[in-house]
């Protein structure tokens, strides 16, 4: 099971190295990784999803509770609204512009940018209706795509406070 947390940790550099650093030492994968300075300009957030049972993220707590410059965790798997981001360039013709338009309308993709080859989307949403996207211009031919990766906040009034 994907397993969503959400690390303060001090916004320093060599943080980011010492936290992917320890997931490697331990042998767990980071499916997903974005790092943010928060309304505090001291302190960074870490978006980690691991696929692992709940072992595992206990694990991951403990290790990851081990090094200094992390504040605090939290997992909000089940409490998140997520989401993730991806440019899609798309090569297009005269001939099927039109329809790549309407397509990207329909799919609530944002044209960002247009040349006489190439269509540039703008996509969010979670990680289902990006590659549902993707395959839906898959018979196009796609130039390029860059995604993040995952974007989460918890729900309701409870935040992550240092």
């Amino acid at each position: 099971m994907k397993h969503i947390l959400s690390v303060l940790v001090e916004n320093r550099a060599g943080v980011l190295h010492k936290v992917s650093g320890m997931f490697g030492r331990r042998g767990y994968n980071i499916e997903s990784l974005v790092v943010g300075v928060t309304q505090d300009p001291s302190v960074s957030r870490m978006t980690i999803v691991i696929d692992g049972n709940d072992n595992n993220v206990e694990q991951v707590n403990k290790q990851l509770h081990k090094l200094i410059d992390v504040i605090k965790i939290n997992d909000i798997t089940k409490t998140a609204i997520s989401r993730q981001f991806a440019f899609i360039k798309i090569r297009c013709t005269p001939a099927n512009r039109n329809e790549i338009v309407v397509l990207a309308n329909i799919v609530e993709a944002k044209i960002v940018d247009v040349s006489p080859e190439i269509i540039i989307l703008e996509v969010t949403g979670d990680e289902d209706k990006l590659s549902n996207i993707k395959a839906l211009f898959d018979k196009y031919t796609i130039a390029e795509m860059v995604q993040t990766g995952v974007v989460a906040i918890e729900k309701g009034t409870s935040s992550l406070k240092v």
